[in-house]
C-alpha cells in the first residue's frame, strides 16, 4: 500500500475541490473508456516487449484502476477494501490445489474444478439460473475478443470440431460463401464475411494461439514493410498515387527483401 498512496494523493487532489475540472466532472461510466485504451496500449508495449514502454503503460492501467474505485469511495458506494478482499478471497476459493487439499494431475482437470467453482459462486450468490453457456460472454467486447470468447464458451458447453482440418474446410467453405454473395446482396455479404472472420478465429483457437496476437503482428509487419516502402519512394521523389502496378509491386517486394534482412 506504501507504494500506492502517493498515486491515490494525487487522484485526490485532482478530483479536490482546487483540482482539475475534467478529473472531477468523470463517473465511472467515462472512465472504463480511459481504462480500455490504456489497456491496449500495454498490450502493444507487452507484444513489442518493450520493457520502458511496459513499465510505463503498466502505471497508465494501475492509475485508471484506482481512479474509478476512488470515485465509487468518494460517493459512499463502497470502500477500496472491500474491492481487495473480494477478488483475494475469490483467488484463493478457485486455487483450493494451492491452498487446501485438492489434488490437480492435469490442465483439464484444472479446468474442470475452476468452472466448478464458478458454477458454485453463483448458486450462492442467486444467480445460477442460466439460460445460455454464452451468457457470461460481454456484449460490449471488441469483436474479435468477443469471437473467441463466444468459440471458447461453446467448446465448454460440449460444442467442438474434431480436428484442425474441419475447422480449416470451414473456413474455406464460408470464403466460397463470401463469393457467391458479393454479387448478389451487399448484407448477404457482410455476414459472409464476418463468417470468415469468426471461422478464423476458431482456426487459431484450434491451432493454440491468440486470434488478437496474430493479427497485430501481421498488421505490424505489414505497418513496417509500407513505412520502409514509402521511404524509398521518397527518397527517389516519386509520388506512389502515380505509379503504375508494375512499379508499386517492385518497390513492395525490395521492401520486403530489406525488412527480412533487418531480422538476420
Amino acid at each position: 500500500m506504501e507504494t500506492i498512496i502517493p498515486l491515490l494523493d494525487i487522484i485526490r487532489r485532482l478530483r479536490g475541490e482546487n483540482g482539475c475540472a475534467w478529473d472531477r466532472k468523470q463517473t465511472p461510466a467515462t472512465m472504463w473508456k480511459c481504462l480500455a485504451e490504456e489497456v491496449y496500449e500495454l498490450e502493444e508495449a507487452i507484444v513489442k516487449d518493450d520493457e520502458d514502454n511496459i513499465i510505463e503503460e503498466l502505471g497508465d492501467v494501475l492509475f485508471q484502476i484506482l481512479f474509478i474505485m476512488e470515485i465509487y469511495a468518494d460517493s459512499g458506494r463502497f470502500p477500496f477494501d472491500r474491492v481487495v478482499n473480494a477478488v483475494a478471497e475469490k483467488m484463493i476459493r478457485r486455487h483450493p490445489h494451492v491452498y487446501a487439499d485438492s489434488q490437480i494431475t492435469s490442465e483439464d482437470a484444472l479446468n474442470k474444478q475452476w468452472e466448478a467453482i464458478k458454477a458454485g459462486e453463483k448458486r450462492h450468490s442467486g444467480t445460477s439460473e442460466r439460460r445460455s453457456a454464452l451468457d457470461n460472454v460481454p456484449g460490449g467486447m471488441p469483436s474479435l475478443l468477443r469471437a473467441l470468447k463466444v468459440s471458447k464458451s461453446a467448446v465448454k458447453a460440449g460444442f467442438e470440431w474434431e480436428n484442425l482440418r474441419q475447422v480449416l474446410d470451414t473456413a474455406v467453405s464460408e470464403i466460397h460463401e463470401f463469393e457467391a454473395a458479393l454479387s448478389k446482396d451487399k448484407d448477404d455479404a457482410i455476414i459472409e464475411f464476418g463468417d470468415i472472420l469468426f471461422s478464423l478465429v476458431n482456426v487459431a483457437r484450434f491451432a493454440g494461439f491468440h486470434p488478437e496476437t496474430a493479427l497485430y503482428r501481421s498488421t505490424s509487419k505489414f505497418e513496417e514493410r509500407f513505412r520502409t516502402m514509402e521511404d524509398a519512394i521518397g527518397e527517389k521523389g516519386l509520388d506512389l498515387k502515380q505509379m503504375t502496378a508494375e512499379e508499386k509491386e517492385t518497390h513492395w517486394q525490395a521492401a520486403k527483401q530489406v525488412c527480412a534482412q533487418k531480422k538476420t
